[in-house]
């Protein structure tokens, strides 16, 4: 059966957010608390009875909401939440989900911050989490009890760039009568996991969906049920933990969102150029565009091909001291610099075992197979991507790294 096509970029630009002063940009509405004309107005908003009244900031306001409903056209949703942090919509997402004696099924390659949170926090309150290599669907089948009530995966892993097959996830989920909840940080527009089977999409719109490095939010898509109840004023998760996204940055996010497909597009074009130059070089490249990639098949068949194979690529220098020499060496030559995170309009380039991963225990790492020499670059929107492979041969060969 034929996908059906999905255009995130013109869902976006379907919306129509002109201000009520006719504004071409939505108003920024900083109030933390609103008024009512009426006492039972007040009284029904609080109970979720009523529309286009504001209660409180923490639960909703006009400029988070504008935000709302582009992201959930992006997706393809009901609805969606914005929060402070891409960690707030991974843990209100999973905590709303799962209580005391429930079980969490998880990706063994996810986010360092995510690994840790699943490791070491949530066990706390009873939820018992089996770690999986997602990728291997007979693992995932296996992994399923009785009370599993979450599979959740990436659609490309952290860091080892490894495409999760969400469609037949989702059968598997179904089948367990559990919640498959998909992060799609690294891929915007790349992947439309709700399309391919996601109940639940997170995001740390740090990276990419912002694409300016300058703030730290995140975000959750889903269908409206789940949305109401993360923000139910009595017992929501999200409502009570309080992780409410700043009204100033949400409408600065949503300005950024409507150029979110042109960076895409670009950051795929230089990923695939940088991952071939590596390559011809002698230094093998790990990126989802290369035919040789393992799961370059399966990606064919889940992306949205007009925004390419996305931005993120990986190599191996076997040690974390040859991959620190190197990180150096480019960040001295203005190929981009030593940090981490991703989705910027500079490269940016960390190594991934010592740094976003570090969470992770080492032979935890090893058996994802992930080294501690493995560096990976977030690609920029750099106009000439041949001057800036230059500068990093010139930097391999200084180090003795390349003849």
């Amino acid at each position: 059966m034929a996908r059906e096509k999905f255009d995130p970029a013109m869902a976006i630009n379907d919306m129509q957010a002109i201000s009520p002063e006719m504004g071409v940009n939505v108003n920024i509405n900083d109030s933390a608390t609103f008024c009512f004309p009426k006492g039972q107005l007040m009284t029904d908003t609080f109970h979720g009875e009523t529309e286009g009244y504001f209660l409180y900031s923490r639960h909703w306001n006009p400029s988070n909401m504008a935000l709302c409903k582009a992201l959930a056209a992006m997706e393809g949703t009901e609805a969606a939440w914005c929060t402070g942090s891409g960690m707030a919509a991974i843990t209100c997402t999973l905590m709303e989900l799962a209580k005391a004696g429930d079980h969490i099924i998880a990706s063994q390659t996810v986010y360092g911050g995510t690994f840790a949170f699943l490791k070491n926090y949530i066990v706390k309150y009873g939820v018992e989490v089996t770690f999986v290599d997602t990728t291997n669907l007979e693992e995932v089948k296996a992994a399923c009890k009785p009370n599993t009530k979450v599979i959740y995966t990436e659609t490309m892993s952290n860091p080892l760039l490894r495409i999760s097959n969400i469609g037949e996830l989702r059968k598997i989920a179904d089948s367990a009568n559990a919640k498959l909840v998909v992060d799609n940080t690294f891929t915007p527009m790349v992947f439309s996991p709700y399309k391919l089977g996601a109940h639940i999409v997170v995001y740390s719109m740090t990276k990419y969906v912002n694409g300016k490095n300058d703030c730290v939010a995140g975000a959750i898509c889903a269908d409206a049920e789940f949305i109401n109840s993360l923000i139910d004023v009595n017992n929501g998760t999200a409502m009570l933990l309080g992780p409410v996204l700043d009204s100033f940055r949400s409408t600065s996010i949503l300005k950024n969102l409507y150029d979110l497909h042109i960076r895409m597009k670009k950051h795929s074009e230089n990923a695939m150029y940088l991952a071939k130059r590596f390559n011809e070089i002698g230094i093998k490249a790990n990126y989802p565009g290369l035919e040789e990639h393992i799961d370059h098949k399966l990606m064919k068949e889940q992306y949205n091909e007009q925004f390419g194979y996305g931005g993120m690529i990986a190599i191996d220098l076997g040690t974390a001291d040859r991959a620190n020499a190197f990180m150096e060496k480019m960040q001295e030559k203005g190929v981009g610099y030593l940090a981490v995170s991703l989705g910027y309009f500079r490269t940016l380039f960390s190594c991934s075992g010592k740094s976003t991963s570090s969470e992770v225990p080492e032979d935890v790492q090893k058996k994802m197979g992930m080294s501690e020499g493995l560096v990976r670059y977030s690609v920029g929107l750099d106009n000439d991507m041949e001057m800036t492979f230059q500068k990093i041969e010139e930097a391999l060969k200084e180090l003795g790294f390349i003849k």
